[in-house]
């Protein structure tokens, strides 16, 4: 009987710790990243419709892709990317970084059918403070409620988008903005795949079971890897917890190892809203 009572603790423990850290030795030659660049880059990119969302005086300018067998009598996910801050504009273009085209590579965009929103900011999405503890952290713009708007309204247009299968994506800036929109609103998302951000550590009890994918480059000196390290440690009890540190790469090249892999969309389609 105590041997029983002692493997139930085991268990109850790894079950409660059963989070994924994980550590990548890639490295990212200068042949590498310009390859993987250029290859997002000879994308066509207008299969994604050009849109406006107008919410009061919000106005955000947004690309769309739809499935490419777009079926009403079929369910299919949505995925919302976000840019990085060099991106910030009005062009309805430029927000279109390789997170957001990577839905267009052919074997994705066969494989992985989905909505697609790229949403362009005319200023900083999200904005960076540090906390009592002296980590950075971040908040999210005026325009990121708003969205929560323009979710509800494609909801409405697209009624075969698949409520439970809502998925957010975003590197640097945009990193922190899909965390800003998950904390703002966990019940509304599935999964957030998180790169080189800058956490929320806003409303940690209302996440602590959600499917989050942190990814940072330990060498990053621009948004700190102590960020994420510390948002995982907080939300430790988590087992759809996943942090993924590339223990070579910095904030510039962080993004490359997923531009000619299907690992990120193969993550996101398997998870569900809890």
């Amino acid at each position: 009987m105590k041997n029983l009572i002692t493997l139930l603790l085991i268990l109850t423990i790894h079950q409660t710790f059963a989070q994924k850290k994980e550590f990548r030795d890639t490295k990212v030659d200068s042949l590498t990243f310009l390859n993987n660049r250029k290859l997002l880059n000879s994308l066509n990119t207008d299969k994604f419709q050009k849109k406006t969302f107008v919410k009061n005086d919000i106005k955000i300018p947004y690309r769309f892709l739809t499935p490419k067998n777009n079926l009403k009598s079929e369910k299919f996910p949505l995925v919302i990317t976000f840019h990085n801050s060099t991106r910030i504009g009005n062009d309805n273009e430029n927000q279109l970084e390789p997170f957001a085209k990577i839905w267009l590579r052919d074997e994705i965009y066969e494989k992985y059918q989905c909505y697609v929103v790229a949403p362009q900011f005319n200023k900083r999405s999200t904005n960076y403070e540090t906390n009592g503890d002296g980590i950075q952290i971040s908040k999210p713009s005026d325009e990121v409620f708003a969205l929560l708007k323009l979710i509800k309204n494609l909801e409405k247009e697209y009624p075969n988008i698949d409520k439970n299968r809502i998925y957010l994506i975003g590197y640097s800036m945009g990193g922190s903005t899909a965390q800003n929109l998950m904390n703002l609103n966990p019940n509304t998302f599935a999964a957030v795949v998180s790169v080189a951000a800058v956490p929320d550590l806003s409303n940690l009890n209302k996440i602590k079971e959600k499917n989050i994918w942190l990814i940072h480059g330990k060498q990053d000196d621009e948004n700190p890897y102590i960020g994420s390290v510390e948002l995982y440690n907080k939300v430790s009890s988590n087992k759809n917890l996943i942090f993924t540190t590339f223990t070579n790469l910095n904030h510039n090249n962080i993004v490359i190892p997923f531009l000619v892999t299907d690992e990120i969309p193969k993550w996101l389609f398997e998870k569900r809203k809890k």
